[in-house]
């Protein structure tokens, strides 16, 4: 089994619906949540402010899961969380471990 490194972006307007939903999850032993900015040159859904800013406020979450689970993830995602506008990648782990 290949570990594999699924990154989501989500709103601050839905943070807590996905935290809420990825701690529902029995697959998964925990994630990685922290506070991220978009940057974007399509500024038609920005604020004044993040006009002038160049960013809008968002929620990055890291969520290490195995190969063979990821789809399954995905598509309860794709079905369960339909209209949150998240944006995820899915990368290859070259190592993973603890340091003690």
């Amino acid at each position: 089994m290949k570990p594999m490194l699924l990154t989501l972006i989500a709103r601050p307007d839905v943070e807590e619906v996905v935290i809420d939903w990825l701690l529902g999850r029995e697959e998964l032993t925990g994630f990685t949540g922290q506070a991220a900015y978009g940057h974007s040159r399509e500024h038609g859904s920005f604020s004044l402010v993040e006009q002038v800013t160049g960013r809008q406020r968002r929620a990055m979450f890291h969520v290490q899961i195995d190969e063979a689970e990821a789809e399954s993830l995905l598509a309860a995602m794709r079905e369960e969380l339909a209209g949150l506008g998240l944006r995820y990648w899915l990368t290859p782990m070259i190592e993973t471990g603890v340091i003690v």
